[in-house]
């Protein structure tokens, strides 16, 4: 639930630890110090010009607002979890006081509930799955004798030889009750038929839930089934399910139940029983890590008994690339599966998975996942294990992939984000020109405090800003457009200067005093020139890097 105000939250460059400069960890000393050394700066009554004395009184109520907010323990973890936002929220002045932050959470939630209850009646949850079987045996394995005199022989005959497609969407019901309303239609080869399925779901407790399953196919017969869920203890899980099959041939019975349990903190067993027509006993461990994924598979049963291992690899880069590899043998033959997966678009992954068996043949699996849609295609390539399908099968959708991703995917992403920033930018311009507007009025506010802190360190030779910079640099000088995402922030950064040290926390620096963002949406940084001891210093720094000057490192190394 607490998700539900991430999602509502407005872009606010307002940030109350960055407005007084303090850590996130301040203490109270902290914020008590930097609260008073704002309040003299800002203070109203130091101004007489009317424009100028309407502007300090605007800063002060906002230096002394976040200060309000982030001394009392209260407000500032509900800050903390939620932001501004969070503070708004009616309810809290009947909440017990010196609750932690774990507490807060919960009772935010509660005051939450009717909100989000309403928003649950509304969302449906929908998933589909579409798979498209292909058969691309000619390819490979097409008949010599005549092929050449047949009608269309010059060409490998490529047929689409099933389809399913399957759907379901949620109805919540209450709070606790879901209805699940699904169906789906098969063909192959011509022959096909379809189902209809309707689940009732009822969260009994914490500890477990139950649920109620209604079905009816032309293939098959009406369906009744039940399935129920409970936690045994923190590290263990049981699940149980009956149905009963009605057909032309009779009642068909079947039941399961599993057993899981939490081996290590990464570690999960399980064991799962089945009777039925396909009757089993199966016993798994399943190991996930932030690197790997694990699993290793035995099952004992009729018709199949078969040993499965699996491994998943997973590389930490943005478009969570994972490869994975397979083995599975039984009475059945043996299968070896290898392929890889990756993250294509913000809500797109794409897989490819290349199948190898006896007596099955050669395989090629591509997967694309699309939201809560699934597309499936299934190329059977050959009967056979010829090297040259299983080649064909792994190069080919690398390729494929690689030309697509470079031609088609990249510049479709780069078009959506321009696109995206200039609709921020658009969204924003009001509140860009309001913060320019106030850090503009807050530089002329800062002038007689410069003046005299600038003074005070040129006498015993401390650090004096020469000049500093804040926003977008490049380096293509010809880029006049780019060079104006900068803006002169050497006023305010003298005036935190302090006992010839300059100190900034690594919060966004747009909140800081006389401060905002000239390029809302894109990287950030501050440059700075500054004098220290007679001694040029230069340092560029990133816009959430904590700075603080002086430092040796950054003397600029005169040239004999």
């Amino acid at each position: 639930m607490a998700t539900a105000l991430e999602n509502e939250m407005e872009v606010d460059n307002e940030d109350y630890y960055s407005l007084l400069n303090v850590r996130r960890e301040a203490t109270l000393e902290e914020l008590k110090s930097s609260y008073r050394r704002l309040c003299m700066l800002y203070h109203p009554d130091k101004h007489r010009d009317p424009e100028l004395k309407r502007q300090a009184e605007h800063l002060f109520n906002s230096v002394h607002h976040a200060y309000e907010v982030l001394s009392d323990p209260q407000s500032r973890a509900i800050y903390d979890i939620f932001g501004k936002r969070g503070l708004e929220v009616e309810g809290w002045e009947v909440v017990e006081r010196k609750r932690t932050p774990a507490e807060i959470r919960e009772e935010y939630e509660r005051l939450q509930r009717e909100k989000d209850e309403r928003r649950l009646q509304q969302r449906t949850n929908p998933k589909g799955t579409i798979s498209v079987g292909i058969d691309a045996t000619e390819l490979f394995d097409h008949y010599d004798e005549d092929f050449e005199d047949a009608p269309g022989g010059g060409f490998p005959h490529i047929e689409i030889n099933r389809m399913h497609i399957s759907q379901s969407i949620e109805a919540p019901l209450t709070n606790t009750d879901t209805a699940v309303l699904s169906g789906s239609l098969s063909t192959h080869n011509g022959n096909g038929g379809g189902t209809i399925n309707l689940c009732v779901r009822r969260v009994t407790s914490a500890m477990g839930w139950g649920e109620l399953e209604l079905g009816a196919g032309d293939i098959r017969g009406p369906l009744f089934g039940m399935k129920v869920f409970r936690n045994v203890t923190a590290r263990c899980f049981v699940t149980g399910q009956w149905g009963l099959q009605f057909s032309s041939r009779g009642v068909r019975p079947n039941a399961s139940t599993m057993v899981a349990r939490h081996l290590d903190q990464k570690t999960m067993g399980y064991l799962q029983w089945r009777w039925g027509s396909q009757s089993a006993m199966t016993t798994s461990i399943v190991r996930d890590t932030k690197t790997s994924h694990f699993t290793l598979a035995l099952q004992l049963g009729i018709p199949h008994s078969y040993l499965m291992m699996s491994y998943q690899y997973k590389f930490q880069d943005e478009d969570q690339t994972k490869l994975k590899g397979s083995i599975k043998t039984g009475f059945f033959g043996t299968v070896v599966e290898y392929g890889a997966e990756r993250k294509i678009s913000r809500h797109s992954v794409l897989a490819a998975t290349v199948s190898i068996g006896v007596p099955q043949g050669v395989s090629l699996k591509i997967r694309l996942n699309r939201a809560n849609q699934t597309y499936l295609f299934p190329i059977h390539l050959t009967d056979q294990i010829l090297p040259s399908a299983v080649f064909y099968a792994t190069v080919g959708p690398l390729a494929i992939y690689l030309a697509v991703q470079k031609l088609i995917i990249m510049p479709y992403v780069r078009a959506q984000k321009e696109q995206e920033l200039e609709k921020q930018k658009e969204d924003s311009a009001s509140e860009i020109a309001r913060r320019k507007q106030e850090a503009e009025a807050a530089v002329l506010l800062m002038q007689e405090s410069v003046k005299r802190i600038t003074d005070a360190e040129e006498s015993k030779m401390g650090l004096i800003i020469l000049n500093a910079w804040y926003g977008k640099f490049v380096s293509d000088n010809s880029q006049k457009r780019e060079r104006a995402k900068v803006i002169d922030v050497t006023v305010p950064l003298q005036c935190l200067v302090k006992d010839s040290k300059l100190i900034l926390t690594e919060a966004s620096k747009a909140g800081l005093p006389g401060f905002y963002d000239p390029c809302v949406g894109e990287d950030k940084s501050l440059k700075l020139l500054y004098q220290f001891r007679g001694a040029m210093h230069q340092v560029l720094s990133g816009d959430t890097d904590p700075l603080n000057i002086p430092k040796q490192s950054h003397k600029i190394q005169q040239e004999t």
